[in-house]
């Protein structure tokens, strides 16, 4: 984990709700797709958690959803601002497990990190379809990027105006895959899990205070005891989880 001032080099919308932000800074503590970043904003007292989309030597690519006064403050920060930043947070996704044809599964903005999954994965010579859900078209980000880099994509909308009319279970129907790669809302993973045909890993999102494990805020319960969300995951074995009834 690394503390450090970062600055923004791009803070724009991506979509209905959702904004891309790319901040500059030192990258060296993020070693995994699937990692988080905490983010301290001035007036408020906790740190905002935001999964990281893509990365390089020098940039950390963020994609965010307004979902209340703190991403809202942030949505209205300008290039060049400077702001305080955890980096290198949570496990990430292992690849090494993936076999030849992974299958990423992604729910709203939890499409973000299995984008640099993908790139990743693509690096390592493996041929990773993804499916991606979303309620309607105007909330979609991130299928033209995946398209780009000559991914087998699919597309599902809840209302049917983008891509497949359904949910992410429908479209993963028509794919084969040796392993699971999934992020997304708890309602989402657990409707992939009960579809699955293989084993995998699930990115939980979760309220998170510290973000580094200390305030016990987001831990939740597995076949080997209570886990914590920032800490132990946000990155999860299937055979692992626990869903709560």
């Amino acid at each position: 984990m690394i503390q450090g001032l970062y600055r923004i080099r791009e803070n724009i919308p991506a979509a209905q709700g959702v904004y891309k932000m790319v901040l500059e800074g030192d990258t060296s503590a993020i070693c995994a797709p699937g990692q988080f970043v905490n983010i301290r904003l001035d007036g408020f007292y906790t740190r905002r958690p935001i999964s990281v989309c893509d990365y390089d030597s020098e940039s950390i690519t963020l994609m965010y959803k307004l979902a209340g006064e703190g991403t809202q403050y942030m949505s209205r920060l300008g290039r060049g601002c400077e702001l305080d930043v955890l980096t290198g947070l949570g496990n990430g996704f292992d690849t090494s497990k993936s076999g030849p044809r992974p299958l990423l599964v992604g729910g709203g903005v939890g499409s973000a990190p299995l984008y640099g999954l993908c790139r990743a994965l693509l690096s390592q010579g493996k041929r990773p379809a993804a499916v991606m859900g979303f309620k309607r078209a105007g909330e979609a980000m991130l299928t033209e990027e995946f398209f780009a880099l000559g991914t087998e994509a699919y597309v599902t909308t809840e209302d049917g105006s983008m891509g497949e009319k359904g949910f992410v279970t429908d479209a993963m129907k028509a794919v084969e895959y040796t392993y699971l790669y999934v992020c997304g809302p708890s309602a989402m993973l657990r409707a992939v899990d009960a579809v699955a045909l293989t084993d995998g890993q699930f990115s939980f999102e979760a309220r998170m205070g510290c973000g580094f494990g200390a305030c016990m805020s987001c831990s939740c319960k597995t076949r080997f005891g209570s886990k914590r969300i920032c800490k132990d995951g946000p990155v999860f074995e299937r055979k692992e989880i626990l869903w709560q009834t």
